[in-house]
């Protein structure tokens, strides 16, 4: 019998849509987990009007009674994780008892922002467009087995002796290479001492717990940050994040074994986005862009950078279900394509004169793509807030049956709108949730 647990996750750069998802689907579940990442992602929910941005917080404490998890395989920045849990506190959402902090994850300290600032910034390096938050840093710190963990943030004299010691070692690099002024260690301690014992009450094994909630027949949503294209190893390398954002990153990020894995959901957008550098084979470059970035708000929720719009890539989305073991797709933001007449899908590449359909693994052979298209014809009617599948115009469902058709996953939800409400869940996909519900 399949485990009632599902990983979500992005399909493509990231910016999918996953918060709306996963808000709409934690109600089902007694626990939504975290898996990769840091506070460079950004989740955005409205519930009824109202807004809430999360970076770190899974959305599941936007349900009452649903534990919401950040597992091992995310890197906290307990500054930002404190302020997070202001917010959501000011917005009424009660977070005590209900977040929990695995007691594994790796921390963000104020050295890994410095660290990677100057990095991007400096003259003849490569740029990747980080958020500067000290993700990447941090990451590479947890590799290199240099890195702090949440159960040693919460032992002050651990916690001093390696604030002294990466300093010296962090502030001598940072110097030498970009000419950074140093970090006061005495000051971090201080700052970062008090902000354990406000972490302290939110740490605990969150294997455990949710192995448990496993056992005891519960339902665990497993939570992506990112998408499918910035995974470490699956992704447009470099330009990519530094975590394992596909779904094998949810076994190894939360303690959870692979065969508890019940199914996997991915994201996508009815067209593509991405946000900062890298390559892109379907970016549109004439007014397309600027008309699905303002009817599709296009702007990232963490940095407010505008995204990098284009047409869908059948192509890459099937390289991502197949990296994924996708079963689902989830299809969001369909109401922006409303005034198209017409709708490009790339349907293969060509490099070097040849025709492919796969997704080359070098920078180079990205960027060297020329893109196939097939035009779709559009709808141009409003598609918006429409919760049954009949009722979309009948170009809308050709659009979708074609994603499916080429993708090798079946659609089970499409958004029609930002709201929680404005979701359509298709009858194959309503039996599978009905199992997955507690």
């Amino acid at each position: 019998m399949r485990a009632k647990t599902a990983v979500v996750l992005g399909a493509q750069w990231g910016d999918e849509g996953k918060g709306k998802i996963v808000d709409v689907l934690s109600g089902r579940f007694a626990a939504v987990a975290r898996y990769a990442g840091g506070h460079n992602a950004g989740h955005t929910v409205i519930i009824k009007g109202q807004k809430f941005v999360l970076q770190l917080i899974p959305c599941g404490v936007l349900r009452p009674g649903c534990k919401g998890v950040i597992g091992n395989g995310v890197v906290l920045d307990p500054i930002a994780f404190l302020k997070e849990v202001a917010k959501l506190r000011d917005l009424g959402v009660d977070v005590d008892g209900q977040l929990y902090v695995s007691n594994r994850a790796q921390v963000i300290l104020p050295y890994h922002r410095m660290i990677e600032l100057a990095a991007e910034s400096a003259p003849g390096r490569q740029k990747i467009g980080t958020t500067s938050r000290g993700i990447g840093p941090a990451y590479e710190d947890k590799m290199s087995r240099s890195g702090l963990r949440i159960v040693d943030l919460l032992n002050p004299k651990i916690l001093q002796t390696h604030i002294e010691n990466a300093c010296q070692e962090k502030n001598a690099i940072a110097h030498a290479l970009f000419g950074s002024a140093p970090i006061d260690p005495s000051k971090m301690f201080d700052e970062y001492a008090a902000a354990a014992e406000q972490v302290r009450p939110f740490v605990t094994d969150t294997g455990n717990l949710l192995n448990k909630v496993i056992a005891d027949g519960g339902s665990v949503m497993f939570e992506g940050a990112q998408g499918t294209m910035l995974d470490i190893d699956h992704g447009t390398y470099p330009f990519v994040t530094s975590s394992s954002a596909t779904a094998g990153g949810a076994a190894t990020g939360t303690g959870v074994g692979p065969t508890a894995i019940g199914t996997v959901i991915g994201v996508t957008k009815a067209y593509v986005t991405r946000v900062g550098e890298g390559p892109f084979p379907t970016e549109i470059h004439d007014s397309s862009a600027d008309t699905l970035r303002a009817r599709g708000n296009e702007y990232g929720a963490v940095t407010g950078r505008p995204r990098r719009c284009g047409w869908l890539d059948i192509p890459l989305l099937r390289y991502s279900n197949q990296v994924n073991g996708t079963e689902w797709l989830v299809v969001t933001k369909m109401d922006v394509m409303d005034e198209l007449a017409e709708i490009p899908v790339c349907i293969g590449y060509e490099i070097d004169g040849k025709f492919t359909d796969l997704v080359p693994a070098d920078v180079q052979g990205l960027e060297s793509i020329i893109p196939r298209y097939t035009k779709l014809r559009g709808w141009q009617q409003s598609t918006e807030g429409i919760t049954d599948f009949d009722h979309l115009p009948l170009a809308a469902q050709e659009y979708l049956r074609f994603q499916e058709r080429e993708s090798g996953a079946k659609i089970g939800m499409v958004s029609t709108g930002p709201d929680r409400d404005q979701t359509m869940i298709l009858p194959g996909f309503a039996d599978v949730l009905e199992t997955l519900s507690n």
